[in-house]
C-alpha cells in the first residue's frame, strides 16, 4: 500500500473512531497531496509524498516556535499533536552520528576540498538520505567539516 493510500485509509479509520484531530490533520495532508497532483497532472510517488509530509512537518515546527514566542500554549499543544501524527508517516530521522558519518563518506566520495564543493555534497547527501535528514542540519555539519 502506498503512503497516499495509507493516509486515505487512516482518514476513514479516524472518522470511525471520531478522532477529529487525526482526521483533520490527515485531511490537510491529503489535500496538499491532491493539490500538487492536480497542479502537476501526475500521480505522486511515495518519495514525493514524503517530501510533502516533511514540508508539512517543518511548517508545524515553525508554527510551534512562533506560538511559544507569543505565549500561546494552547496552540503549541495543537501543533505538537499534528506534528506527532505527521511524523508517524515519515521514516525515522538519522541520528547525529549517522548523519556525520554519511557527510564524511560523501565528502570523501566527491573529493571535496572546500566550500566550493558544497553543492555537490548537498546534492549527494539529499539523494542518499532523502527525507531522513534535515537540510539545515546537513548544511551546518558540512560547513563545520569543510572549514
Amino acid at each position: 500500500m502506498s503512503l497516499k493510500e495509507q493516509i486515505k485509509a487512516d482518514i476513514k479509520t479516524a472518522m470511525r473512531a471520531k478522532d477529529t484531530a487525526k482526521r483533520d490533520t490527515l485531511r490537510n495532508l491529503s489535500a496538499a497531496i491532491k493539490q500538487i497532483e492536480v497542479d502537476e497532472r501526475k500521480d505522486l510517488t511515495d518519495s514525493e509524498v514524503e517530501a510533502i509530509l516533511t514540508k508539512y512537518a517543518k511548517q508545524r515546527e515553525d508554527a510551534m516556535a512562533q506560538f511559544k514566542e507569543a505565549g500561546r500554549d494552547d496552540l503549541v499543544e495543537k501543533e505538537q499533536a499534528e506534528l506527532k501524527i505527521v511524523r508517524a508517516y515519515l521514516p525515522e530521522p538519522l541520528t547525529d552520528e549517522e548523519l556525520e558519518a554519511m557527510v564524511k563518506e560523501v565528502i570523501e566520495q566527491v573529493g571535496a576540498t572546500g566550500m566550493k564543493d558544497m553543492g555537490k555534497i548537498m546534492g549527494a547527501i539529499k539523494a542518499k538520505a532523502g527525507s531522513r535528514a534535515d537540510g539545515g542540519k546537513v548544511n551546518k555539519l558540512v560547513k563545520e567539516i569543510l572549514s
